[in-house]
């Protein structure tokens, strides 16, 4: 009998380290192989941007390190975030949501911690944690779980489950806005049209919710509900010489440090402009100055280009998922990177105001990288699972 129980353990096992293989065979490298490219080539243009002000108070790779290191635990969170069953994720979604909630009440405790105007961080024995880069991935996966919870007979979401989701979603975005941070709201908000509208909704609902947004855009304004420092930076956007040295000084900065790169770039670590810190936050919103000052054009290019492969690639897992739930998570995660590389990279042409959103897997920034890595930990498991049982 214990043979019998020996060999039924070992054939388990067997089996288990097979279909671990198989799965792992199964995931989409193309988009994992993007990723870390655009990773890897943050912690170069990291280093550029700090390796002087770095250099005169110690180790001139310091922060080349922090960037390094945040990737690490990024890609092990992948992983075990690659591991675990979709269908357990959909069901412990309240619970990623709650805690990701509680993470932003902390902020607005003592333990938050403010910098450029906004209380965004909780540091506690010197590590800093942004609990709102982990909400992305909480609102993307508690509304994609309402939202595919369809009856037999329906074809899509019941209007109570739309009217749940905009609830669930609006409270950390109320508690987003009373940091404030207005270009992680707006991240979220486009976030979840993209997912409303994916899953299926009458076009009367997209209609409404354009039409609230455009409203709550007008009523914001007209309250003065905005801070001091966002209402400078719509005003730089707005009138960008109407005061050079101050609310404007950062994007014409940028902008000077882009436009020098030319076609080819200066060279790595040859920047002037990022060299004598003259942009301020060019190591995280404004690490795109960086590319375009010293590697040029073509440089900043092969950053759209890895962007738009790595959106390209979470469309395409959407397109061939085997349920709705699948579908709208890729979908929210292509939309998360898709309009926050729009964001950054818009600010930093001037052709959008400042936001103060990271480049994804670019900038400097531990609980970005974080929350992006465990994105795609997420969508890797959701198409391996459908390709495992196709196979």
């Amino acid at each position: 009998m214990s043979g019998a129980v020996r060999d039924a353990s070992h054939v388990w096992r067997r089996l288990s380290v097979s279909s671990r293989i198989r799965t792992y065979r199964r995931y989409d490298y193309v988009l994992v192989a993007a990723a870390l490219c655009l990773s890897l080539l943050g912690a170069v243009l990291v280093w550029s941007s700090t390796r002087v002000s770095a250099g005169n108070s110690g180790d001139p790779l310091t922060f080349f390190k922090k960037h390094l290191i945040n990737l690490l635990i990024g890609l092990v969170l992948c992983l075990i975030a690659s591991r675990i069953s979709h269908r357990l994720v959909r069901a412990y979604a309240p619970i990623l949501y709650l805690l990701s909630v509680a993470g932003l009440l902390a902020v607005l405790t003592g333990l938050g911690v403010t910098n450029n105007g906004a209380q965004s961080w909780i540091q506690v024995s010197g590590f800093t944690l942004q609990p709102s880069e982990f909400v992305k991935i909480a609102i993307i996966v508690i509304c994609a779980t309402l939202l595919a919870e369809k009856r037999d007979a329906e074809n899509r979401p019941a209007n109570i489950m739309i009217l749940i989701s905009l609830l669930v979603a609006a409270v950390p975005v109320l508690l987003i806005l009373a940091q404030p941070d207005l270009g992680t709201v707006l991240m979220i908000l486009s976030t979840l049209l993209a997912i409303i509208a994916i899953s299926g909704v009458s076009k009367w609902w997209l209609i409404g919710l354009v039409g609230s947004a455009v409203a709550s855009v007008f009523l914001v304004f007209g309250l003065g509900l905005l801070a001091q420092h966002q209402i400078d930076r719509f005003t730089a956007f707005l009138n960008p010489n109407a005061d050079p040295l101050g609310v404007s000084y950062n994007v014409n900065q940028a902008e000077i440090a882009i436009g020098s790169g030319g076609l080819f770039g200066n060279g790595l670590f040859q920047g002037t402009q990022t060299a004598g810190q003259f942009v301020p936050e060019q190591r995280t919103d404004f690490i795109f100055s960086v590319a375009g000052e010293e590697l040029g054009f073509f440089g900043s290019s092969m950053i759209l280009l890895l962007l738009l492969l790595i959106v390209w690639r979470l469309m395409a897992i959407a397109n061939r998922a085997e349920d709705l739930f699948g579908r709208l998570v890729a979908i929210g995660v292509a939309s998360w990177i898709g309009f926050q590389s729009f964001q950054n990279i818009g600010m930093n042409l001037e052709l959008l105001p400042v936001t103060g959103v990271p480049l994804p897997f670019v900038s400097l920034g531990g609980s970005s990288m974080m929350a992006l890595w465990i994105g795609i930990g997420v969508i890797l498991n959701l198409d391996a699972t459908k390709s495992n049982r196709q196979g």
